[in-house]
């Protein structure tokens, strides 16, 4: 279903982009300089046929962005950082041991195994 909608999406996209592309420009900005305003809000700038089909595609462009976002809230589960993850977190020089489970409180509760001792120890009195 979500494929089908981002097919749908894209095509929307696709045409939007090509009728902003092929319209006439009105030049000054949003048809602000020189003319007085005349040709922004003019009822022969809204009439054109290729401004109404932007305007229509960019509603469903809108649509579609909304759908996606709902189908991409379904798929989504809350959990926790807390919770064991997908790969356990290996210390270093520490065995790994395939399996164990727990969440990183369990990891860090257990804390480092003891280091082994790289050279010759000062003796203790």
């Amino acid at each position: 279903m979500q494929t089908v909608v981002i097919l749908i999406h894209l095509m929307i996209v696709l045409a939007m982009v090509g009728l902003v592309l092929i319209q006439k420009s009105e030049g000054g900005g949003l048809g602000m300089g020189g003319s007085g305003g005349g040709g922004f809000m003019s009822s022969r700038g809204t009439a054109n046929i290729l401004t109404r089909a932007t305007g229509i595609l960019a509603a469903l462009f809108f649509a579609t962005s909304l759908v996606l976002s709902v189908l991409a809230s379904y798929e989504r589960k809350p959990r926790s950082v807390l919770d064991g993850g997908s790969a356990p977190v290996s210390l270093p020089g520490a065995p790994s041991v395939p399996g164990t489970g727990g969440g990183v409180l369990d990891r860090l509760r257990d804390g480092p195994p003891p280091a082994a001792p790289s050279g010759p120890q000062v003796p203790r009195q």
